[in-house]
């Protein structure tokens, strides 16, 4: 039986048949609570594999220091010397507290972090929208986001298990969307001023974690400042023009910390940033070439179709609830709000390769880490475009909507399928990392107690990761700091392991 598309709610249901046979409406309430379960299942597996992550490229470094000098020892480090992301070295000093349990969890706590706080943004914009679903719907939207965010990347260990890298470049988006849940939840003028209040905190907070962040969050409060005339209603207008000038206005102030500190010119200085401008034409020709490169790799990624899929079905299935008439959204035809959020997103993705095509040059095309500041916007923008199309379907072709929420269904545990298979691969590689890598730490450390002061050491490499030495034996950066994490002097490259 085709699946239907009835006005039912958890409080509006078909009574029990009397021969206690099936309820039908119980199935059509409850369907997409059980297709939730599959982004769900994906998130608990990769979370899973988590267990494989060890200590590797920047982490050698970080963690010796946070063992020696604590955690603010490590944020002192980052400001004077590294990169002068203050943020950014608290987060990370965090999980380097806890040397391999820290890399560990990272990816379970994060994951249900990122997680938690796409399905509070998504059933806030319902809320406030006034927009009633079936249960277990926007569990359904926040999975899929979160499940294409995470594991559509062509370097999912990068984005989702090296916590250095997710601290900046995947964490961080999420949690500037997340800023927005309090406005939208806002209930009064205490409300609406605690909100502000947050958006300017937060706003020097990810000044100080991730300038790609920054930039992505800067546009969009700049459109939202723009636009709220065509955007908003009367009475929410005003509150949305304030929170986002204050988000903007932190913003400024944690990055004008971020610039102006030793360790970010030390850190420009160190990849001779300073005599290659930002704003130099072949600077600029080369971001737009990395970012078209971008681009068409992910748009030819098809497993982010299942974002849109998530879309149509919350379009499909979303019926106008008690609270529409009070809505702060503006009714604005599908196609202008969408040219302007695609516009949003080209304008954020390129300043993005712009900042960093002076640190990266070329290889902004696979530093895949990157990327992820801009391509959350990109996965919430395929959800948003996928609403007035299952709104069209439901519309125009009523009898045949059942049938479009089964394909939108489909698709989704298709591209869930999708991304089983490599991530299982790579939780096996992970796997053989590990093994190697402890058999490694407790020879080195037996080593150490010996009283051994220089010692043989072979690179555990997995997915592109930097490693003390290169294929060939050449010396790269993180030797010393593999040294000061077993208390050696030094070690020397060892092609195989003992």
């Amino acid at each position: 039986m085709p699946v239907e598309t009835p006005r039912t709610t958890a409080a509006h249901r078909d009574p029990a048949p009397a021969d206690g046979g099936p309820k039908p409406s119980r199935w059509r309430a409850y369907w997409p609570l059980g297709l939730a379960l599959l982004p769900l299942a994906l998130l608990a597996q990769a979370s899973f594999y988590g267990r494989h992550v060890r200590p590797s490229a920047d982490e050698w470094c970080f963690v010796p220091v946070v063992r020696d000098d604590g955690v603010w020892g490590l944020v002192d480090k980052f400001y004077t010397l590294d990169n002068g992301r203050l943020g950014n070295g608290l987060l990370v000093g965090l999980y380097a507290k806890f040397p391999v349990a820290g890399h560990q969890w990272y990816g379970v706590i994060s994951g249900v972090l990122m997680f938690a706080l796409l399905w509070a943004l998504v059933v806030a914009l319902l809320r406030i929208s006034g927009t009633r679903t079936p249960r277990g719907l926007p569990l359904l939207v926040a999975g899929m986001v979160a499940a294409v965010f995470l594991f559509a990347t062509t370097n999912t260990y990068k984005t989702f298990y090296w916590p250095a890298a997710s601290v900046s470049h995947t964490l961080a988006p999420v949690l500037c969307v997340a800023v927005a849940v309090p406005l939208l939840r806002a209930r009064g003028r205490r409300g609406r001023i605690a909100a502000v209040v947050t958006a300017a905190v937060a706003g020097v907070f990810m000044g100080t974690l991730s300038e790609e962040a920054s930039v992505v969050s800067l546009v969009v409060l700049g459109t939202l400042v723009l636009f709220a005339g065509t955007l908003f209603t009367e009475p929410f207008r005003r509150s949305a023009r304030i929170w986002s000038l204050a988000g903007m206005a932190g913003i400024a102030i944690g990055t004008l910390l971020l610039i102006t500190s030793p360790g970010s010119r030390h850190r420009r200085s160190r990849f001779d940033a300073e005599s290659v401008s930002m704003l130099a034409p072949e600077s600029l020709w080369g971001s737009l070439r990395g970012f078209v490169e971008i681009l068409g790799t992910v748009v030819t990624t098809w497993q982010y179709v299942g974002a849109l899929a998530a879309g149509v079905l919350l379009g499909l299935l979303g019926r106008p609830g008690p609270g529409r008439d009070r809505s702060p959204f503006r009714p604005v035809r599908p196609l202008p709000l969408l040219a302007l959020g695609t516009a949003a997103f080209l304008v954020a993705g390129y300043l993005c390769t712009v900042i960093t095509y002076p640190v990266f040059g070329e290889r902004v095309v696979t530093t895949e880490r990157t990327w992820n500041d801009y391509l959350l916007m990109f996965v919430l923008l395929l959800v948003a475009a996928g609403i007035p199309l299952g709104r069209l379907l439901r519309d125009r072709a009523p009898r045949t909507a059942g049938f479009a929420a089964a394909g939108g269904a489909l698709v989704c545990a298709v591209t869930v399928a999708g991304l089983i298979v490599p991530l299982a691969g790579l939780g096996d590689r992970m796997e053989v990392r590990a093994e190697r890598w402890e058999r490694q730490d407790a020879s080195l450390r037996a080593a150490a107690a010996r009283g051994e002061t220089v010692m043989p050491y072979t690179p555990t490499r997995v997915e592109r990761m930097k490693e003390p030495f290169g294929r060939d034996g050449k010396l790269k950066w993180p030797a010393q700091c593999v040294a000061d994490y077993y208390h050696l002097e030094k070690v020397t490259y060892a092609p195989r392991q003992n």
